[in-house]
């Protein structure tokens, strides 16, 4: 299990709206599960797979068949100014989706949403300007397309990253691309293994020079006694990460360093835990340090799920773990706190913090499958000196799934000047047999401006949908 990494799981299906909202995954259509297999997002661990893939347990394996889904939703989409900073702006949304499977080596998800301005400043155009006005934002008429899987010998995934960790995560951990609302890019992840060597890289934007790294991994044991009988229980890991800041604004480039070993202690069938310790920090830049120690387990059963992750860290000289991580696309231009610089230049206390994070998905029928009764995401640090960092995201089915509540929140330096808030939530009923379906969405956002600030804003968006998950 050790070598299920993040970023082969199915095809997402994003909800309409901006930013915030676009991250909470799209609610379950309840009978899609034995449809579409297996998500292709990078925030869910893929499978120990060779070809065709070997089920977890819990799953039921199935012979590779092409599967479909064909998606279109109308609704209204409209931004709100908050503490009086700009105007309000209403739109006409229209989101076609178009997917296709076959088997979890290959499988593509198609669409965005067009947003036609129906009131609000008239020198916007007709079509939101902002959705469309670089490059980089071509790349969100791909959601997702996978060419092999985590572990073939190699694999390729582009679309959005959410939630996304960098193998170990000491570096880039729950990080989401599409934070800043007016950036759309398409990112790309590339895994391969040459013997006792796993190698992650990624870029956050295909279509610019923005946020690229990867983590090299080597397994001790295949080294020193050939290969064993199961690959990834004692590792060595090395990563690197740069910000190239010339994508999505730009801004101050930042690289950083970690080193990671890892040793399985405990293999059980549906259940493994580790430990792990390393140490990193910010290449040209003195005395900026950081260590780290700690311990997770994982656990599968036919209907349950779960990863649980504790760690006791370091940092001094301003190096942080999880630097890159979900409120960078934000703080890359205004850090929390006080003093309103880019998180790049932002004074970062020396001390001591807690992490822990959870991952869960629950079905009553059984695990496999894209949807859940439950699925639930958190991650939380709380530093020596009094800041607390958290975010998560909770969906829940109800009433024989025809009824999906998701929510999503983020706070960054809790407990001290200058916190940051940021929630969504979306409600979609499925009716008429679940051929169609009402949602209603809303939530906060922060725009970056021209001179460095963030502005505040929120979106609430109501609307119709018809698909063929049923």
């Amino acid at each position: 299990m050790r070598r299920k990494r993040s970023w082969v799981v199915a095809l997402l299906l994003v909800l309409p709206g901006v930013s915030w909202a676009e991250e909470i995954a799209d609610p379950p259509l309840p009978e899609e599960v034995d449809e579409i297999e297996e998500e292709t997002s990078p925030e869910s661990p893929p499978k120990d797979a060779e070809s065709p893939p070997a089920p977890e347990r819990g799953e039921v394996s199935r012979p590779a068949r092409w599967t479909n889904l064909l998606r279109v939703e109308a609704a209204t989409w409209a931004l709100l100014p908050r503490s009086g900073m700009g105007a309000d702006e209403g739109y006409f949304q229209v989101e076609p989706t178009l997917v296709f499977e076959r088997s979890p080596e290959f499988g593509v998800n198609l669409g965005t949403p067009l947003r036609l301005r129906v009131w609000g400043p008239k020198d916007g155009g007709v079509v939101r300007r902002e959705d469309w006005d670089t490059l980089s934002d071509w790349g969100q008429l791909v959601r997702s397309l996978k060419l092999g899987s985590d572990n073939s010998p190699l694999g390729v995934w582009f679309g959005k990253l959410e939630s996304y960790s960098l193998l170990n995560g000491h570096l880039v951990r729950r990080y989401s691309h599409r934070a800043n609302p007016d950036y759309h890019p398409a990112a790309g992840v590339l895994t391969g293994t040459l013997g006792p060597v796993y190698v992650e890289a990624f870029s956050s934007d295909v279509l610019g020079a923005r946020l690229m790294g990867a983590e090299a991994e080597l397994d001790l044991e295949h080294v020193l006694f050939g290969k064993p009988q199961q690959e990834g229980r004692y590792t060595l890991g090395l990563s690197a990460v740069h910000d190239w800041g010339r994508a999505g604004g730009r801004a101050a480039s930042v690289t950083l360093a970690h080193m990671d070993a890892v040793a399985v202690l405990v293999v059980r069938p549906g259940f493994e835990a580790h430990v792990f310790a390393g140490g990193g920090g910010r290449p040209g830049v003195g005395g900026a340090w950081g260590a780290v120690a700690g311990a997770g387990a994982d656990a599968i059963t036919p209907t349950l799920k779960m990863a649980l992750r504790l760690e006791a860290r370091r940092q001094h000289g301003g190096f942080r773990q999880g630097f890159f991580g979900p409120d960078y696309e934000l703080a890359r231009f205004q850090a929390v706190g006080p003093a309103g610089v880019p998180l790049a230049d932002a004074p970062f206390p020396d001390g001591y913090s807690a992490y822990g994070e959870a991952e869960v998905g629950w079905d009553a029928v059984r695990y496999g499958g894209l949807y859940k009764h439950l699925k639930l995401s958190l991650g939380a640090e709380v530093f020596s000196w009094g800041r607390l960092d958290m975010d998560g995201r909770m969906a829940v089915q109800l009433f024989e799934r025809s009824l999906e509540v998701a929510v999503k929140g983020l706070a960054v330096g809790a407990g001290k000047p200058g916190a940051r808030y940021l929630g969504a939530a979306e409600v979609r009923w499925r009716f008429l047999g679940g051929k169609f379906y009402a949602l209603g969405t809303g939530g906060t956002l922060l725009f970056p401006t021209t001179d460095g600030t963030l502005r505040p804003g929120a979106f609430a968006s109501v609307g119709l949908g018809v698909d063929n998950a049923r």
